[in-house]
Order: C-alpha cells, then sequence, then structure tokens
C-alpha cells in the first residue's frame, strides 16, 4: 500500500477543510496558528510534498533547495507575491492560488472601507467614545458626499470590476479608470466606466481604490508624486497590497492634508506599520480584513484544497499559477516514491 503524501498546512484554518484534506493525505496541521520564520518554515517543509499556505508564507529560491521533495504549494489567497514563481517553475514546482470566490466580498469591503473613509466614521466614532461630543454642530464630521461623485479605480480586474459596479449602479457614481490593458467596450459600458490615462485618473478622482496585483513595477505606485497630483478633497482607499502604496508618503500627505483622507486594509511591511498612521485621525485602519467573511474565507480555504486533492490523486488543480509544470512533469504525482 503506497504511503499518503504529506502536506503542511501552515496557518490555522477551518477544522472542516483538515478533515477534508485528511481523507487522502498526511496532514501536519499548525491549528496552534503559530507565525514561523521563514527557517521554521522551511524546516517543517522538509520531507513534504505539498504545502498549503496564505499570503503571508514565503516559497522563494532558498525554501526550494532546502526541500526537493516540495511538488505543490496551494496559496489560500488570489494574491501570490508569497511565491517565486520563477523559481518554483524551475524547480518543477506547481503553484495555486485562490480566485474568484473572494471577488464580491472583497468589493463589497472595498465599498465599506471607501464609505467608512468618506463620511469619517471611525473619526467620529473615537471622539463619541472618549465622550467629547457635547453639542450638534454645521460641520461636526462633515465629510464628501460618494453618490454622484467621480469614482477612480487603479487594476480592473475582477474586483476592481465589482467596485466599479456598486459606484456606478447602487451610488450613481461617475466611474474612470486605469489599468494594464484597457476592458473590452461592452464590459466599459456594463460597468459605465471610463478608460483614462494614470495621471487624469489621480487627477479627477474624488474617491480613488487601489486594486491592482502587486509586482516590481507596481511598487509605490503611489508616492509622494502621485498624491500631490490628487484633489485636497480626495480619499484614497488601497484593498490591493502593501507596497503599492509609498506609506510613509502618504502619512506625511494626510498629515499636511494634501488629500483628505485615507482607509487602509493592507500595509508595507505588515503587521507592522508605519508609526505615523497610527498617529493620524484622517485614516481609517484596518488588519487585512477585506476578504473575511466565514463563507468567503470557508471557500478560499475549500479551494486551496481542492487544488492539493486534484494534484495527488492525478487530477487537473483548478487554478495552476503555471501550469507547463503539470506539462512537463505529467501529472505523475498521485503519491511519494
Amino acid at each position: 500500500m503506497q504511503a499518503k503524501p504529506r502536506v503542511l498546512v501552515a496557518r490555522a484554518v477551518f477544522p472542516e477543510v483538515i478533515a477534508r484534506l485528511s481523507q487522502h493525505l498526511e496532514v501536519y496541521a499548525n491549528q496552534t496558528d503559530e507565525v514561523w520564520s521563514k527557517a521554521m518554515l522551511t524546516q517543517r517543509l522538509a520531507g513534504m510534498q505539498g504545502v498549503f499556505t496564505t499570503g503571508g508564507d514565503s516559497i522563494d529560491q532558498q525554501v526550494l533547495a532546502a526541500c526537493p521533495a516540495l511538488k505543490i504549494c496551494a496559496n489560500m489567497a488570489v494574491g501570490y507575491n508569497n511565491f517565486d514563481l520563477a523559481a518554483m517553475t524551475a524547480a518543477g514546482v506547481l503553484a495555486t492560488n485562490a480566485p474568484d470566490v473572494l471577488t464580491e466580498t472583497t468589493a463589497d469591503f472595498g465599498f465599506a472601507l471607501l464609505m467608512a473613509t468618506a463620511r469619517r466614521i471611525t473619526e467620529s466614532e473615537h471622539y463619541l467614545r472618549a465622550g467629547l461630543w457635547t453639542k450638534w454642530s454645521y460641520d461636526l464630521f462633515a465629510g464628501a458626499d460618494i453618490h454622484g461623485a467621480t469614482l477612480g479605480i487603479l487594476g480592473m480586474g475582477r474586483i476592481g470590476q465589482g467596485i466599479a459596479r456598486r459606484g456606478a449602479h447602487g451610488f450613481g457614481m461617475q466611474v474612470i479608470y486605469h489599468n494594464r490593458s484597457q476592458l473590452a467596450p461592452e464590459v466599459e459600458a456594463e460597468l459605465r466606466a471610463c478608460y483614462v490615462s494614470k495621471a487624469e485618473l489621480l487627477k479627477r478622482a474624488d474617491h480613488l481604490v487601489l486594486v491592482l496585483p502587486y509586482s516590481a513595477a507596481s511598487h509605490h505606485a503611489i508616492g509622494a508624486p502621485e498624491l500631490a497630483l490628487m484633489k485636497p478633497s480626495a480619499t484614497l482607499i488601497n484593498l490591493a497590497r502593501g507596497g503599492i502604496v509609498d506609506d510613509a508618503a502618504l502619512a506625511q500627505a494626510l498629515q499636511i492634508k494634501t488629500i483628505a483622507a485615507a482607509g487602509l486594509d493592507v500595509f508595507e511591511g505588515e503587521p507592522a506599520l508605519h508609526p505615523n498612521l497610527l498617529k493620524i485621525p484622517n485614516v481609517v485602519l484596518t488588519p487585512h480584513i477585506a476578504s473575511a467573511s466565514i463563507p468567503t474565507r470557508l471557500a478560499m480555504a475549500n479551494l486551496a484544497a481542492d487544488n492539493l486533492l486534484a494534484f495527488f490523486t492525478g487530477k487537473a488543480p483548478l487554478t495552476p499559477l503555471n501550469p507547463e509544470v503539470l506539462q512537463g512533469a505529467g501529472q505523475s504525482a498521485a503519491a511519494p516514491d
């Protein structure tokens, strides 16, 4: 009888997902949810054929070299900047992610963050809780309107389109966007969205939402020069990834009111934050929870599990990032040697 493939689950996930995996695989699960250093992760990956990762678990050339048995890394996230995809492909290791299942929930959250930022909800709640509310005044936490405003979207993939749809159809917003490539005319028409240059996007948007993927090319796509192009009344929402925004430049821009406010769900070096972001009132801060509804997180975990189970039972994984690995290997990973 062949031994079951050995799989490491690097962070705590739903017990029912562990149970599903355990029916077919030998699972080593980190259900105490320890946050491992790269060295600790590498040590625990020794002899493993697969790993279930989250966006914070780095798989790079160094890890791959130390773990030659590894054949698949299944990310419970749509983003995969924790993977060195070129190194994984060169090593014959399949990478998968979890797209689609989080699109609508993340778009919901993006709009919630936009509204909280524009209408100064966090500021006003802190004010109230501190016992400072003693009277009504005409400008007490007066913020910006959302209905009828210009919604700018940088990055127009699935999530960006979900936000555009909510803005145009739900709030009567004028939607403009910039993307690596322009959408098809029929998609633009359905979204009521207009393609513009990045500079025009920055200058015209009342509310700018960032939903582009992180890469070397998008690192600090929003920095001091870009913030200087925005309206003083504008808000900036980052749902994408830390590193797309220069957090130090943003903190300074918020302090001197280059822009009115920001809503941030992601940060450079998270879970660490730039300390100045914690000192200013005109920023809404959330701990990378845009996809955090129970149904969506369960769907993300199940998709990562589906990819592992398919791979080790000789079937086609659902969302491969480097499918050429499967072609080269002939999909012969049902069990370890």
